[in-house]
């Protein structure tokens, strides 16, 4: 199981969860996106982040509410291609 990164973070983007993670598998790019993505190949499961995050906006993919489960193939998505990533975010969070 990995985490998952929900709309909660949407143009929020606290960092706190990128400095508690130990394998730096929290990534975004600055000025382009609007949310932080988790890599699900790299992700330990650890937790830390999870606990650090000040918005709730963290889960574990089993725990993730079901009206989020698109920022889960989100997540995923922005690993192999950015552009398609930040596009399913824009259906579903208009910027």
């Amino acid at each position: 199981m990995t985490y998952v990164i929900a709309e909660p973070c949407v143009d929020v983007m606290d960092r706190s969860c990128i400095e508690v993670c130990p394998v730096d598998c929290i990534q975004f790019e600055e000025g382009t996106d609007r949310k932080l993505h988790i890599d699900s190949d790299e992700c330990i499961d650890c937790g830390s982040c999870e606990h650090e995050c000040a918005q709730n906006a963290i889960y574990a993919a089993g725990d993730l509410p079901r009206q989020w489960g698109d920022y889960a193939r989100i997540d995923v998505t922005w690993f192999k291609d950015r552009a398609a990533a930040r596009a399913m975010l824009a259906a579903l969070r208009p910027g």
